[in-house]
C-alpha cells in the first residue's frame, strides 16, 4: 500500500519529494535529535518532502507537488520547529499507525526531564515525521549518509543556536 505524508490535519495527501531533498540516514536523524544542527536546517529537511520549493533567495514557498491543506495553511514554508501551529500540523499529518517510529526505527525513549524544552519536543516531531514519510514512501533508512557541518549543542537549549528563531 502506498502511502504519503503531507496533508496538514486531517486525510494525507500524495506528495512528490522535490529533487533537492537532503539525503536522511539514521546518523542523521539521531544528530537532529541531539540537537547538532539548526533549526533551520531540520526545517529545509522536511519543506521539500512537503513540496515546498526554494525560490533563490532563500524563501520557501508551496510549489506545485505542495498539497492543497499544507498550500492554504502555509504559503510560505512554515517553520516548523519555531512556529507551534506548524509543529501541530506536522504532528496531525503522521498517520496513526506511524506515530511511534522514532521507538521503532531509532529506539528513541524520549527526553529526560531537564531535556524537554519545545524546542527539542518539535525535533522530535519533526525526525517522526521525516521517519513517517520515509515508511510511507516505502524507503528504507539508511545507517548512515552525508552529514551538515555538525554544531555543538547549545549551551542554552530554550534559545538553540544562534540564527535559530525564537520558539513562539
Amino acid at each position: 500500500m502506498e502511502r504519503a505524508i503531507g496533508g496538514a490535519p486531517g486525510p494525507c495527501l500524495p506528495v512528490k519529494a522535490a529533487p533537492a531533498a537532503y539525503p536522511l540516514s539514521r546518523q542523521l536523524l539521531e544528530a537532529v535529535l541531539a540537537d547538532r544542527t539548526s533549526d533551520r536546517f531540520v526545517c529545509e529537511l522536511i519543506w521539500p518532502r512537503l513540496g515546498y520549493e526554494p525560490d533563490g533567495s532563500g524563501t520557501w514557498s508551496a510549489g506545485p507537488a505542495t498539497s492543497a491543506a499544507w498550500r492554504e495553511s502555509f504559503p510560505l514554508a512554515p517553520q516548523v520547529i519555531a512556529e507551534r501551529p506548524a509543529s501541530v500540523a506536522l504532528t496531525r499529518s503522521i498517520p496513526k499507525d506511524l506515530k511511534q517510529q522514532l521507538k521503532q526505527q531509532l529506539g528513541f525513549a524520549g527526553y529526560t526531564l531537564g531535556e524537554l524544552y519545545p524546542r527539542r519536543t518539535r525535533r522530535a516531531t519533526a525526525v517522526n515525521w521525516l521517519l513517517a514519510d520515509l515508511s510511507g514512501r516505502g524507503q528504507p533508512l539508511n545507517p548512515s549518509g552525508p552529514l551538515p557541518p555538525l554544531l555543538a549543542v547549545p549551551a542554552d537549549p530554550v534559545a538553540g543556536h544562534p540564527g535559530d528563531l525564537p520558539v513562539r
